[in-house]
């Protein structure tokens, strides 16, 4: 189901630190883009540090530190990823405490061809490598394919780090199987351990938060109301935004809104008791990859919106949210005409987009220029 919404149209000046291009539309903030790097080679994710500058993750298994004044450095260091397929690096995020600790994690495929997986590292930033670099999760079971590896984490407010988890892509009804750490959310301690609270044990997976997935893309927490959203690629239509609660089972492939690659059917329900319905679905599919939730003072009438970036539709959807559900969606920054791998929420407040592809771009989103 695709929500009316209206396109918004602004110039993009490219290059490094490029001057601001305002873009308005009735009805729709204005707000500049701002290109802060290019040249990126496939970049995945995107995270501001405190000095304001940035780690970038490349999927060829490169990590990117780029400083406040312009300078970029390749970090050393970086665990070992299987570069396959759609394997490589994944997300980055930091700590909660990273000002005190340097602690970051990556999110990245590891193993074989014949044995691989979704992989967690924890490590200490240096100036100019990790430290102290420490594989704390690897996915059970290993598969022999290089797709649907999930890959975005995120930290809630007790200081547990959850992970996605794709199905493999030709273990479809792993995602069904609570022995299995395929097509789910995984829920797990900083250190890597497994925390109280999980709601799955009695032979389960006791990682396990919630089941039922494809290959989830983003995560991201609403700062008010505590609530996760999680959104996840469908086959041929059926991408899904749901909002996740620990336990529960998001249904696929038992149901789906999407059928398979070649047109044959998946499953002939959409619906089924026990199994969540999504907020909303997009059929055709949008390929959504990356998304932030907006509570930053820059754009008032954004505050409480998601922001959904989506590959095929080389745009980002704001979903607007009231009390919880889906009110309507906006298709914003088209006119970069790029597929949108990564959005997140700056600590100073501006959205940030990573543009994918071999001459990938940071671009930074701030309000019009007076």
């Amino acid at each position: 189901m695709r929500l009316s919404g209206r396109v918004v149209r602004s110039g993009l000046c490219g290059g490094l630190f490029a001057l601001a291009v305002a873009g308005t539309s009735a009805g729709a903030a204005e707000y500049t883009l701002t290109t802060v790097a290019d040249n990126l080679d496939s970049p995945w994710s995107v995270v501001q540090l405190p000095d304001t500058g940035f780690l970038v993750t490349q999927r060829g298994g490169q990590l990117l530190r780029l400083a406040p004044d312009g300078a970029v450095t390749r970090l050393g260091g970086v665990p070992e990823t299987y570069v396959a397929g759609q394997g490589g690096f994944f997300d980055i995020v930091l700590h909660p405490q990273f000002e005190t600790n340097r602690l970051v994690y990556l999110s990245y495929a590891h193993g074989t061809p014949q044995a691989n997986g979704t992989a967690i590292a924890r490590a200490r930033l240096g100036e100019d490598a990790l430290e102290e670099v420490e594989q704390i999760l690897l996915l059970e079971p290993l598969k022999d394919t290089p797709q649907h590896y999930g890959g975005r984490m995120l930290f809630l407010p007790d200081g547990t780090l959850l992970l996605t988890t794709g199905e493999g892509f030709d273990y479809r009804d792993a995602a069904q199987d609570l022995h299995s750490e395929l097509g789910k959310t995984l829920r797990i301690d900083a250190d890597g351990g497994v925390p109280d609270g999980n709601p799955f044990g009695d032979g389960a997976s006791e990682r396990i938060w919630t089941y039922g997935h494809r290959n989830p893309q983003g995560l991201a927490l609403d700062e008010e109301t505590q609530v996760v959203y999680l959104h996840e690629h469908g086959p041929r239509g059926g991408d899904e935004l749901n909002a996740i609660v620990p336990g529960n089972n998001y249904g696929w492939p038992a149901i789906t809104y999407g059928v398979d690659y070649s047109g044959a059917q998946i499953s002939p329900f959409t619906a089924a008791e026990g199994m969540q319905q999504p907020l909303t679905y997009w059929v055709p599919s949008i390929a959504p990859s990356g998304m932030a939730w907006y509570g930053g003072e820059r754009f008032p009438r954004w505050r409480g919106d998601l922001f959904v970036g989506a590959l095929v539709d080389r745009d980002v959807k704001r979903i607007d949210l009231e009390d919880g559900l889906v009110a309507g969606e906006e298709s914003l920054f088209s006119e970069l005409d790029a597929r949108i791998r990564d959005v997140r929420t700056g600590r100073d407040g501006y959205l940030y987009l990573l543009t994918d592809g071999p001459q990938g771009k940071l671009v930074r989103v701030g309000p019009a220029v007076p």
